[in-house]
């Protein structure tokens, strides 16, 4: 590979961080929105050193035709990945084979729910509230929870799924909900569905069972700007 063609390389790469993360959100999928500037600058510092790169080149300077390791050649494999798989945010495959569930924090209690008839929750908080102590504040409340569908392994049931990070996507968690009450949607497809938490027979149980909600609605939505929580 000589240092023109690294160049070009660098340049494309550059090209395609930027045009993910300035030009578009695609980059949600990857990593948390917070690092959006540091995705435009490192796309723009790689850009700009690819683009001298082969300016070099194109004037003859001294060195500029001069051959690298053909191993060089890899630092194309995340550009054409990005440009031509585009892999999208993690869905149900990632949820059926992530590493269990997600850490069980007590914490001392939420305060009450206020608002209209239904309340809009993310499963996270929908999750934490079921375990709170002294006691769970959804008793006899209305949630609406978005998410994607995962089928159960018997078949029959299914759970409402939002994949959680804490920077990108090699460390997702998946938080989930059983629904009751409702057909299960198609694999993968965004829904909101609306309903009532369902107690546990025996109190608030101390270790992880995921919690239920008896549906009274499901309704296809559109997938969130930000897929994960």
């Amino acid at each position: 590979m000589s240092r023109q063609t690294q160049g070009a390389v660098l340049l494309i790469l550059g090209a395609t961080v930027l045009s993910i993360s300035a030009f578009s959100t695609t980059y949600v999928n990857y990593v948390k929105p917070g690092f959006r500037p540091l995705l435009v600058g490192a796309g723009a510092v790689l850009a700009v050193l690819g683009l001298l790169s082969v300016v070099a080149g194109l004037v003859d300077r001294p060195g500029a035709h001069q051959r690298g390791p053909r191993v060089a050649w890899l630092l194309a494999v995340p550009v054409f990945a990005i440009v031509l798989i585009a892999p999208p945010a993690l869905g149900a495959f990632a949820a059926r084979h992530g590493d269990g569930p997600p850490a069980l924090v007590r914490t001392g209690g939420y305060s009450a729910l206020t608002g209209g008839e239904v309340m809009e929750l993310t499963l996270g908080e929908f999750i934490g509230r079921a375990y709170a102590r002294p006691g769970p504040s959804l008793a006899g409340r209305k949630v609406r929870l978005i998410g994607f569908a995962v089928p159960a392994e018997d078949g029959r049931s299914w759970y409402l799924t939002r994949m959680r990070i804490r920077c990108c996507a090699a460390d997702a968690l998946a938080l989930e909900v059983a629904v009751q009450g409702a057909a299960a949607p198609a694999e993968d497809s965004w829904v909101a569905v609306t309903g009532t938490w369902v107690p546990w027979r025996d109190g608030v149980p101390d270790d992880y069972v995921v919690p239920a909600l008896a549906a009274t609605a499901v309704t296809a939505v559109e997938r969130p700007a930000e897929p994960y929580e």
